[in-house]
């Protein structure tokens, strides 16, 4: 017998019809003999709804406030799949994320799960009581709502399966677990029956919208096994661990790519260090974030720095940089905001050379410029122009051979 947390998205719930299905699902994990608690998301749909209704009253509501709103859509179908697993006969109790003690600290809107008190939680468990808990949610230390940020519900799965020392996190979508690469990208794509915490990381973290990244780096932090499964289709999956296989030859495990880049080019700044120090000053007082960064062109003592930032900050990035063009000893400022990041990610990267030869050579035969290039241990990522995406993805997809992976 098995501790299990399953965890269910908007998707998975978002009817009648599918919370009823849910059910069946949860109960045949029980009659299998597992204990089972369920984290749930709220109904498709329903968070937009109310934050739409929030903007009607105004358009920057107050983020307190609107954590309190937002909080009501878990506790519509928390309540919704127990009442359909009580009418199958079995035990089951819905709670909120309050009633577990799942402490946050006050972030409303992107708030960080600090400390869960899991005797609540022991004593539906010692009952045999299906427990069926609100996800995205908290509240913080002077007893205000909080919410996680989109996603959120993953992460609350991850830490409630932590606090109970599951023996695995389940997370349940709408898709049958984790690809090679985007199979509306390239249908050739094959899906993972295993991966690792440290690629699923970079995946999530380069464009995989499968998991949200704070739930993978809190998986990751207390090695608690995942495992991605369809809702609609449940099989084996694709697990996250730390285990990897003892010998492999595949160097590259997936693609990613990331639509929201867009690149600013600072012109003939002085070839010092503290040209680039300024730089990233400036646009940190603006709470504007760095991806790719690089030095291009050095000639006669100036030298252009070539970086991205993310599409919804680039207007005022560029109108930032342009302002203090003057005061950075820069020529000119130049942007693109039609750019796409791709990158390949592999542990076998730690243990085979010649990985980077392979890529950019699969990009050459298609005659792909890389305008940045960035890389780390177990991954290569290069910015091209938008029209090459798909052309990329599948070249790169090819060459490494993923469309064979088991």
């Amino acid at each position: 017998m098995a501790l299990i947390v399953k965890k269910f998205g908007g998707t998975s719930v978002g009817s009648i019809e599918r919370i009823e299905a849910v059910a069946d699902l949860v109960i045949r994990s029980k009659q299998q003999g597992h204990q089972v608690v369920v984290v749930l998301s709220a109904m498709s749909g329903e968070t937009n709804r109310l934050v739409s209704l929030a903007k009607q009253i105004d358009d920057r509501p107050s983020a307190r406030e609107l954590d309190v709103l937002l909080t009501t859509g878990e506790q519509v179908s928390i309540a919704l799949l127990a009442m359909a697993i009580i009418k199958r006969g079995h035990s089951a109790v819905s709670l909120l994320a309050d009633q577990i003690a799942i402490r946050t600290d006050n972030m409303f809107g992107k708030a960080r799960i600090e400390h869960i008190d899991v005797e609540r939680l022991k004593q539906e468990l010692e009952h045999n009581r299906i427990t069926i808990i609100a996800g995205f949610q908290g509240r913080d230390s002077e007893g205000n709502l909080t919410t996680l940020g989109r996603g959120g519900t993953d992460t609350s799965a991850v830490e409630i399966a932590a606090a109970i020392s599951a023996d695995e996190c389940q997370i349940y979508t709408d898709v049958d677990g984790v690809y090679t690469t985007d199979p509306r990208v390239e249908p050739r794509a094959q899906r993972m029956s295993q991966v690792t915490f440290e690629e699923m990381l970079e995946l999530a973290s380069l464009g995989a919208k499968v998991l949200q990244i704070r739930a993978v780096e809190a998986a990751g932090r207390h090695n608690m096994p995942l495992r991605v499964l369809s809702t609609f289709n449940p099989d084996s999956g694709t697990l996250i661990s730390y285990e990897e296989p003892e010998v492999t030859c595949k160097t590259v495990s997936g693609i990613a790519y990331q639509k929201d880049e867009s690149l600013l080019i600072i012109r003939q700044v002085p070839e010092i260090p503290s040209s680039l120090a300024k730089i990233l000053t400036l646009l940190a007082e603006y709470d504007i974030e760095i991806d790719m960064i690089s030095q291009i062109n050095h000639q006669a003592g100036k030298i252009d720095y070539a970086l991205t930032v993310h599409s919804s900050e680039y207007p005022q990035a560029f109108d930032v940089l342009t302002t203090n063009r003057d005061d950075l000893q820069a020529a000119s400022i130049e942007g693109n905001a039609e750019v796409v990041k791709i990158s390949a990610v592999g542990v076998g990267m730690k243990s085979h050379s010649g990985t980077a030869g392979v890529f950019f050579q699969a990009l050459a035969a298609e005659n792909i410029q890389a305008l940045l290039v960035s890389t780390s241990e177990i991954k290569i990522s290069v910015l091209v122009e938008e029209r090459y995406l798909e052309l990329a993805v599948r070249a790169l997809h090819g060459a490494f051979g993923l469309e064979n992976v088991e």
